[in-house]
């Protein structure tokens, strides 16, 4: 059961699974991490990493990562800080948003996900490159991108 004053949170780009602020960042950290899909958003390719930004009809796939009951603060501060995320702030890079996502068994949950700030969102709308598939890395296609939809 989902604790609701701890959200989990979703990932789509370097703290997946199998990525460097993974390895740095999360492993260890999580009592679970499944596939899922957040609906309702679009995923452009970024200097070196993805951005989401809100958009309807669209869907970004990546997984859902529920902290230690005694990791979550901290995880969530790292996380933050990672993204360049500071409630309140007009400079973020990115802005953390409660989103429902849709689990691998067909079952949904709120999560944290890192949107797109507003400056760098105007310029992905405006001259971004969309990941096909909502999927990062855009190489994920072929083999690996159809096991992750089989899942």
């Amino acid at each position: 059961m989902r604790d609701p004053e701890h959200p989990p949170v979703f990932v789509y780009g370097t703290l997946r699974p199998g990525q460097g602020n993974h390895a740095r960042h999360v492993r260890g950290r999580t009592l679970s991490e499944e596939p899922a899909v957040l609906p309702g958003a679009i995923l452009y390719e970024g200097p070196g990493y993805p951005f989401a930004l809100p958009e309807p009809g669209c869907e970004v796939r990546g997984e859902v990562l529920q902290p230690e009951p005694a990791q979550y603060a901290p995880l969530l501060t790292a996380l933050d800080e990672l993204e360049g995320y500071r409630p309140g702030a007009r400079d973020n890079l990115y802005e953390r948003e409660l989103r429902t996502v849709r689990l691998s068994d067909g079952s949904t949950t709120d999560a944290w996900v890192y949107f797109a700030a507003a400056p760098m969102a105007c310029r992905l709308r405006t001259s971004g490159t969309p990941l096909p598939g909502g999927r990062w890395p855009a190489a994920a296609s072929g083999q690996a991108a159809r096991k992750e939809e089989s899942r």
